[in-house]
């Protein structure tokens, strides 16, 4: 008696226990396997609740699988939408990532979530790697697997021994002062040194397989101060011979003189004027002057 009282006294409140929920939260299937995804709802929603499927990529964009009652024209053909789930017939690397099923019917909503994840062993790493570095710069190495799902991380060696990722917990290692970022696959020495010289190589894993790069030789080398002080000696010498060249030609006249300007003349002019007689007995000017 007590269990229907409650039961009739939650239908006269209204109150309602909306939900969504799946028995597949996280999925890992190989590529090109077939995947289902579970989603189970309250029957609060009524008898022919509203249900949509979405899809969010790693990248962030976000697109309908089932929308309107029907799957939309993107995934056709390689999603199907039944009763309790979402069937992806063959899943791709770039099927993994987040798929919402939402729910809403009397007035109600529900979602429940279920991560994808296609299973892909990397490809080759691609890496680069200096040949030489000079002592006392910073020198970055990096590695980098394109196609590994989920998402590789990584080791270097140098001349076929694995480098540790911290340096310092090591005997054999603790005068070695690079970082090493395991997920990004960077090696770094913020201020390499000679003892760094060596043959590097990189290595991709993620538990579907394991990939290795080409290894390059590394040489770290001290900066040449000999050598650039020899440069400045070379240049300053060059440049005070051509100016004693300079100097003796133009002493010599080889190099020709600068012609000298004489200061033209000017010539004033006076318009024409009618003077009169000459007889009237007053001078008038009637010629221009030159200076």
């Amino acid at each position: 008696m007590f269990f229907v009282f409650v039961l009739l006294c939650w239908q006269a409140t209204g109150l309602h226990a909306f939900s969504a929920s799946t028995t597949t939260p996280n999925i890992m299937v190989k590529e090109n396997s077939g995947a289902d995804l579970k989603c189970d709802y309250s029957a609060d929603f009524g008898a022919s609740p509203r249900v949509e499927w979405k899809f969010r990529s790693l990248k962030g964009s976000q697109s309908f699988i089932y929308f309107d009652g029907q799957i939309t024209d993107k995934y056709k053909g390689l999603m199907t939408q039944y009763q309790g789930g979402l069937r992806i017939e063959k899943a791709t690397r770039q099927d993994t990532g987040d798929y919402s099923c939402e729910v809403s019917g009397n007035m109600g909503y529900a979602e429940a979530t279920i991560k994808l994840t296609v299973l892909v062993p990397p490809s080759v790493p691609i890496s680069q790697i200096p040949t030489s570095a000079t002592t006392g710069r910073n020198v970055l190495l990096t590695c980098n697997d394109k196609d590994g799902s989920p998402p590789s991380t990584y080791k270097w060696y140098k001349d076929g021994t694995p480098l540790p990722e911290d340096p310092s917990k090591f005997p054999a290692f603790k005068n070695l002062t690079y970082k090493m970022n395991m997920q990004n696959g960077n090696l770094e020495f913020p201020s390499v040194s000679k003892a760094d010289s060596g043959s590097y190589y990189c290595e991709a894993s993620n538990g579907q397989g394991t990939q290795r790069g080409a290894a390059v030789v590394m040489e770290v080398r001290d900066l040449n101060v000999g050598g650039i002080v020899a440069g400045v000696i070379v240049a300053l010498l060059a440049a005070g011979l051509l100016c004693f060249a300079l100097w003796y030609a133009s002493r010599k006249g080889y190099l020709p003189k600068m012609s000298e300007s004489k200061p033209k003349s000017a010539v004033y002019t006076q318009p024409a004027q009618d003077y009169g007689n000459e007889d009237d007995g007053e001078f008038r000017q009637k010629q221009s002057f030159v200076v």
